[in-house]
């Protein structure tokens, strides 16, 4: 599975209907129906993509959106649901994080304090880190074990390919906080929606 091929599951996954968990449950679906080699290129890719979206001008709009109260296991939640909502969304909130003011399901939540949004509405995500997991384990026969050959796959598929990428990106840190330019730290649209509860500097 290349970035392709993993960006078409996910663009199909963000537009299906129901909820989140029947979502999921097609999407492990689609990897049950692949070598079980397809699950570990799918969790490589994943992330790969949480990990570009780790910036500190990323965590700032989704500090904002939650009312500080963004904790950094509920920012990694975050980016899997950034991932979630498709190549188009994600690599648009990448490029400026306050276009997350453009995206319906967090115009929803404006107004609204987050006590009161139901747990399909929180732009958090976590469940999506498993399903590759549960499929491999699945077509493996792994059901029963806690998961070490799985992570194990994932480490040596990411290790191959960090050896092959080697020298191209040489001196960039993926998933520094620090890495934005202050361009992408001014979020005035999601201010707008949000102003209560200012984002922690």
């Amino acid at each position: 599975m290349n970035e392709d091929a993993f960006w078409a599951l996910i663009d199909e996954l963000s537009a299906r209907p129901g909820t989140r968990d029947e979502r999921l449950e097609w999407l492990e679906g689609e990897l049950l129906r692949r070598p079980a080699g397809e699950s570990v290129a799918f969790q490589v890719c994943l992330e790969k993509a949480c990990g570009a979206a780790d910036t500190h001008a990323v965590w700032r709009a989704a500090d904002r959106i939650e009312g500080g109260a963004c904790t950094d296991d509920g920012f990694h939640y975050f980016t899997l649901w950034l991932v979630g909502q498709g190549r188009k969304v994600y690599g648009a909130v990448l490029a400026d994080p306050d276009a997350l003011a453009d995206v319906p399901e967090v115009r929803a939540l404006a107004g609204r304090h987050h006590d009161e949004w139901d747990d399909d509405e929180w732009p958090e995500w976590e469940e999506l880190d498993y399903v590759a997991q549960d499929a491999y384990d699945e077509l493996t026969g792994q059901e029963d074990d806690d998961g070490e050959e799985f992570l194990d796959a994932v480490e040596e598929a990411e290790e191959a390919e960090e050896a092959e990428e080697a020298g191209e990106e040489e001196g960039e840190e993926d998933g520094e906080r620090g890495a934005s330019g202050p361009e992408g730290l001014a979020l005035p649209r999601l201010t707008a929606l949000f102003p209560l509860g200012p984002s922690r500097s």
